[in-house]
C-alpha cells in the first residue's frame, strides 16, 4: 500500500510491532478476529471493586447504604423524613464514583443492566422521560472491560480506490501507526523537495548561461516544480486515515445516537467537488465513522428509537447481527455514493429506549432482535417509600450538587421539603416518584435562588420558591387561566341550591379547579334525552351516560318525555376530559329532579359505576387544595382515593374530606331537608341492592398527608 523499497522500513510494521510487544504486556487483544479473553481473569479478588457486579451482596455494593463523614449515623425512626440520616447538609452525604450505584430506585433494571454487561446483552428500556434510562446506559460502559477496545485505519486501496481498506489494531496504536506513516511521507517529501531544488537551479543555470534563454528556464522550473508537487501527492495518499481512535478512552465508549440521521448513525463518505486532475481528495480520507462504529465494544444509546426511519432500522438491525457494517455514501447524488469500505467493526451493546408509544413504530424485527439476544426492561414511575429510599433521596440531591458544580449544598430542612415534593408527585399514598429529570430540575432551581443571593447554602424556603418557578409552559398557562377565571369565579360557598355542584378538575399537570356543574330537567318536545354540553370529550360524555343509566333506574318520574340539561359552567376552551366528574352529575341532576337542595358549602370529585359505585380518580390533592383556596370547608372523595392524599399541611385545618364508597353516601352528606334526603337514600339503596357496611355521613377528618 506504499511505494516504499526495501531498504525503506514499513512504518505499519514498527508501529504494529511496538504496540504488539505493549498489548502482550497489557493483556490487550492483539487480533481483532479472535474471541475476546476472558475477563475474569484480570478482575479484582475485591467484590466490592467487581466490574460485574457478581458477589455484590452487601448494601455498600449496591450503593444502598448513605454514609456520612465515612460513617453510617442512623436510627430506627421510621417516620424521619430522611430516614434516619443525621446531617447538616447535603455536604456531608459520599456520592458514589460508579454511575450504577448512583441509580436510586430502579433496582431491577439496575440488575439487568450488570448482568446484561457480563454477557454483553442487548436492552430495551421503556418508561417515562427522567426515569433514569440514559444514566444506566452510560453506567453499562463503565462495567464493559476497556482491555478490548480497538482502532479502526482505512487505508487507500490500489487496486480500487473506490473501496479502501480497512484495518483494526488494539486501542492506542492508531495514532502510532499514523505518525510513523506521517514521519516517513515527510522524510520522503524532504528528499523530493531537495532533489527537486537541485532539477531547478541546473535547469535555469543551463538556460541562463548555455543557452542564454530566460524565459524558456523559468518555464522549465515552473513545470518542474508542479510536477514533483503533484507525485508527492500520491505519497500523502499513502497515510491512513485513523476512523476510530479509543487511545484516550479511560471506560469502554459510549456513544448517544438519539435523533441521529442517516449518516451520523451508519457512517458517510464526503463529497469531492474536485474528482480529477489531482486535485481529488482520496477515497479513504473521506470515510467518516457512524455512531454504531465509535460505539464498537462499548455502547450505542438511542432514545427514542421508534423516531429512527425504517431503513436506518433495518440497516442498524443488519449491523447488530453481523458485528461489522460497511461505510458509503449516505447521499445518492454526490461523489461519495461510489465509495464503500470493507466491513468496518461494529460488536456493541444496544440499548434502546423510549416511552410505551415507542414500541408501536419500531421495526419488528429489530425489537424481536433485541428481545431474542437481550432484556426488555420496564421502568418504574414511582417507588415504596421507606427510611432507606428517602436516605437515597438525599444522596440525589447530593448528587446533582456535586454534578453541577455550582450550587449551594441543601440544607437538612431543604432536602426534607424536596422529600416531600417527591412524594407529593408520586400521586399514591407510600410511595415516592422517580422522574428524576423534574426533580433535578426543581434542585437546579433551588440552587439558583440561593446562589443568586450569595448564600452557601440551599434552605427550604428556596425550595418553596423553586416550585413556583419551575412549573412547566403547560402549567404556567392554566395557572395563568385560573387566575383570569377568579375575575368572573361563580363558585358559591354557602346556602343551598337545587340542581348546582360544586365539581372539582385538573388543569394543566397540578392545578386543581372548581368546576361547578348545573343541572336542569325541562318538558321534552320529544324523545327525552341527556343533554350535556361543555366542551365534553369521549371519556366525559361515556361518563354522563352511565350517569343517565342511574338515574332512568332512580327515578320516580317518568323522564321519557323530559330532557335533562348538564352544563359544565367555566370549563374553559380545552373542555372536559374524563370521568372524576360522574358523582357531581348524578348528585345535580337527582337534585334537579326531586327538587332537593344540595349543600354549596362542599364539593366532591369521583367516577361511578352504572351501579353506583364511587370509584377512583386521580389528582385528588391538588382538587382538595383549590377546593380549600375557594372557601369550601367539606370535600368528597372516593374512598380508595385516601391513600393518596397529601395536602400541604396550610389546607389541613381548612377542609374536611368525607371518603364515600357508593352514591347514596354522596346524596346523604351533600343533600339537605332530611325528610326528602331520607326518602331518597333508602329508595337508591332498595335499587341498587347496595347496602352500607357503616354509618352514613361520618364525620372522619382529614387523611394525614404523611
Amino acid at each position: 500500500m506504499s511505494d516504499n523499497t526495501d531498504a525503506t522500513p514499513d512504518p505499519d510494521r514498527e508501529a504494529s510491532d511496538a504496540g504488539e510487544e505493549e498489548a502482550s504486556t497489557n493483556g490487550a487483544k492483539q487480533n481483532p478476529d479472535e474471541p475476546a479473553s476472558d475477563p475474569s481473569a484480570d478482575e479484582p479478588s475485591d467484590p466490592s471493586e467487581d466490574r460485574w457486579g457478581e458477589g455484590e451482596t452487601s448494601e455498600t455494593t449496591l450503593g444502598s447504604d448513605v454514609q456520612v463523614d465515612g460513617e453510617s449515623e442512623l436510627d430506627g425512626d421510621e417516620e424521619n423524613l430522611l430516614g434516619g440520616l443525621e446531617i447538616e447538609s447535603t455536604a456531608d452525604i459520599e456520592v458514589p464514583d460508579r454511575l450504577v450505584d448512583q441509580v436510586i430506585g430502579q433496582d431491577h433494571a439496575r440488575d439487568v443492566i450488570k448482568k446484561a454487561a457480563k454477557q454483553r446483552r442487548h436492552v430495551m428500556m421503556i418508561g417515562s422521560p427522567g426515569t433514569g434510562k440514559s444514566m444506566l446506559a452510560k453506567a453499562m460502559s463503565q462495567l464493559l472491560p476497556r482491555e478490548e477496545l480497538q482502532d479502526v485505519l482505512v487505508y487507500h486501496n490500489p487496486d480500487d480506490g473506490n473501496e479502501p481498506k480497512v484495518r483494526t489494531v488494539p486501542g492506542g496504536k492508531g495514532e502510532q501507526i499514523v505518525e510513523a506513516h506521517k514521519e516517513e511521507a515527510r522524510k520522503r517529501n524532504q528528499m523530493r523537495t531537495f532533489l527537486m531544488w537541485i532539477i531547478i537551479a541546473i535547469v535555469i543555470g543551463y538556460a541562463l548561461i548555455l543557452v542564454q534563454q530566460v524565459l524558456l528556464g523559468i518555464l522549465a522550473a515552473g513545470v518542474i516544480y508542479l510536477a514533483f508537487r503533484y507525485g508527492s501527492r500520491g505519497s500523502d495518499a499513502m497515510i491512513p486515515n485513523l476512523l476510530v481512535n479509543n487511545a484516550n478512552q479511560k471506560t469502554a465508549p459510549f456513544e448517544d445516537a438519539t435523533g441521529a440521521h442517516a449518516g451520523a448513525l451508519l457512517g458517510d463518505v464526503r463529497h469531492d467537488p474536485f474528482q480529477s486532475g489531482g486535485m481529488e481528495t482520496p477515497s479513504h480520507d473521506r470515510v467518516e465513522p457512524g455512531a454504531i462504529h465509535q460505539a464498537n465494544k462499548g455502547v450505542l444509546f438511542v432514545d427514542e428509537i421508534n423516531t429512527l426511519d425504517i431503513r436506518s432500522q433495518q440497516k442498524l438491525m443488519t449491523a447488530i447481527q453481523e458485528g461489522e457494517f460497511s461505510i458509503t455514501g449516505q447521499s445518492e447524488r454526490s461523489s461519495g455514493a461510489m465509495v464503500q469500505t470493507e466491513p468496518v467493526p461494529c460488536d456493541f451493546i444496544m440499548i434502546a429506549a423510549g416511552n410505551l408509544d415507542a414500541m408501536e413504530n419500531m421495526h419488528p424485527a429489530l425489537r424481536s432482535r433485541i428481545k431474542g439476544y437481550g432484556y426488555e426492561v420496564y421502568m418504574d414511575d414511582t417507588i415504596e417509600d421507606d427510611p432507606e429510599m428517602r436516605r437515597k433521596y438525599a444522596r440525589f440531591i447530593a448528587q446533582e450538587v456535586e454534578n453541577d458544580g455550582r450550587l449551594p449544598h441543601f440544607t437538612e430542612e431543604a432536602v426534607q421539603e424536596l422529600i416531600l415534593e417527591a412524594r407529593r408527585r408520586a400521586g399514591r399514598k407510600g410511595h415516592l416518584s422517580l422522574k428524576f429529570r423534574d426533580l433535578g430540575g426543581l434542585v437546579r432551581v433551588a440552587g439558583d435562588i440561593a446562589r443568586a443571593e450569595d448564600r452557601d447554602r440551599t434552605e427550604r424556603a428556596d425550595v418553596l420558591q423553586a416550585k413556583r418557578r419551575s412549573r412547566s409552559i403547560e402549567q404556567q398557562l392554566a395557572d395563568n387561566y385560573i387566575e383570569r377565571r377568579k375575575d368572573y369565579e361563580l363558585t358559591v360557598n354557602q346556602g343551598d341550591v337545587v340542581g348546582r355542584v360544586n365539581g372539582l378538575a385538573v388543569m394543566g399537570e397540578d392545578s386543581g379547579i372548581v368546576l361547578p356543574v348545573m343541572a336542569e330537567v325541562s318538558p321534552s318536545q320529544g324523545p327525552g334525552q341527556v343533554i350535556a354540553t361543555g366542551q365534553l370529550q369521549e371519556m366525559a360524555e361515556e361518563a354522563v351516560q352511565n350517569v343517565s343509566a342511574i338515574i332512568k333506574k332512580f327515578s320516580d318520574e317518568d323522564i321519557s318525555e323530559k330532557d335533562v340539561h348538564i352544563q359544565f359552567v367555566q370549563a374553559g376552551e380545552g373542555g372536559v376530559d374524563g370521568d372524576s366528574a360522574s358523582i357531581t352529575v348524578a348528585t345535580a341532576v337527582i337534585s334537579a329532579l326531586e327538587n332537593v337542595p344540595v349543600k354549596q358549602n362542599l364539593a366532591m370529585t369521583g367516577s361511578l359505576s352504572v351501579r353506583g359505585d364511587v370509584l377512583p380518580v386521580g389528582g385528588v390533592t391538588h382538587k382538595i387544595e383549590a377546593a380549600a383556596k375557594s372557601g369550601l370547608d367539606t370535600v368528597i372523595i372516593p374512598e380508595a382515593n385516601t391513600q393518596d392524599v397529601m395536602i400541604e399541611d396550610e389546607y389541613e385545618d381548612m377542609i374536611e374530606i368525607i371518603p364515600v364508597s357508593h352514591i347514596s353516601e354522596v346524596l346523604e352528606v351533600a343533600l339537605t331537608g332530611e325528610a326528602e334526603k331520607d326518602s331518597l337514600v333508602d329508595r337508591l339503596k332498595s335499587i341498587t341492592g347496595k347496602a352500607l357496611d357503616h354509618e352514613v355521613g361520618r364525620q372522619s377528618g382529614s387523611p394525614s398527608p404523611q
